[in-house]
């Protein structure tokens, strides 16, 4: 996949095919809820409790540290992959990106994040960022430019 293809959304079709690639490295697009719960949210709370639990078998888990070894290695790769993906949602409900750093307001903010990007139905049809993906919410002159 050449860098071009990494920054232009995949085109919503029946036949698309998914790109980890461009989900979990480019803030360019959109993605739906089902994207951010099935393909990130769920995946990610898996592979870190069997990271949590081979650092406990291990005997590198700190209670005091609230970590351990894999899990915490895990938790610093994914900060960059977690931000990218937040911020297509934002796009997906046609709000900037600028709108993850929100996270950093005490108590609010994490709630807010938590309904608007993992609650709340994305624009239908095409918006500022980009067609929506799913085939039905487009119309046929969208999908073949």
């Amino acid at each position: 996949m050449t860098d071009s293809a990494m920054t232009q959304p995949p085109m919503a079709s029946a036949s698309q095919e998914f790109s980890w690639k461009w989900f979990l490295l480019s803030p360019k697009g959109r993605i739906s809820r089902s994207d951010y719960w099935l393909r990130y949210a769920l995946p990610y709370f898996i592979i870190n409790i069997v990271l949590v639990g081979l650092d406990i078998m291990i005997g590198a888990y700190s209670i005091e540290a609230g970590g351990g070894l894999f899990s915490t290695i895990f938790a610093i790769v994914g900060i960059y992959p977690a931000i990218v993906i937040l911020i297509k949602r934002w796009h997906d409900r046609d709000k900037s990106g600028w709108w993850t750093l929100i996270i950093f307001v005490p108590i609010i903010g994490a709630f807010w994040v938590l309904i608007e990007c993992g609650f709340l139905r994305g624009t239908a049809g095409p918006n500022r960022f980009g067609p929506s993906r799913f085939p039905e919410e487009q119309n046929i002159n969208e999908v073949f430019e």
